[in-house]
């Protein structure tokens, strides 16, 4: 009986542990995967899914994000980027204007993945405070597409 006790603590003190573990760079790459292959499959329902965070496009504070490359506004964003607004204004509270470096990794040929270096910015769901992030860009079809995590 002990035994079976103490099995079951250990088993949910270790998935406990993985549920709260940091995401980093191996899960963004992941996550990044995952979305240009949604995209080159239909790019419309791609974005529906990212902006609704369905079929596991919504992994803790791991997203994927994306604009247009023609104009730069974005069609799937957290929280604290509107829906239309262009990536290339995008500032973080530090004045850095990590949307221009987002951008410009949207131009590159298709298939070359940019790691955009730490910039300011909130959690999804919210627009303050800002935490460190780096995000990995990409081009896919028309769009600029990315996937961050946390630092």
């Amino acid at each position: 009986m002990f035994r079976t006790v103490m099995i079951g603590a250990v088993s949910a003190l270790t998935l406990s542990a993985t549920a709260f573990a940091q995401q980093g760079p191996q899960e963004a790459r992941a996550m990044l995967d995952k979305a240009i292959a949604a995209v080159k499959a239909d790019p419309v329902v791609a974005v529906a899914m990212f902006i609704k965070g369905e079929g596991g496009f919504r992994d803790g504070d791991i997203y994927p994000f994306c604009f247009r490359i023609a104009d730069g506004k974005t069609l799937a964003s957290p929280k604290a980027v509107p829906a239309g607004t262009d990536v290339r204004s995008l500032k973080d509270a530090n004045g850095s204007a990590y949307g221009e470096a987002i951008y410009a990794a949207g131009q590159k040929p298709e298939g070359e993945i940019t790691e955009v270096s730490a910039y300011m910015f909130p959690k999804p769901d919210t627009t303050t405070p800002t935490f460190p992030k780096v995000s990995f860009v990409t081009k896919v079809g028309e769009l600029g597409c990315g996937v961050g995590y946390y630092k």
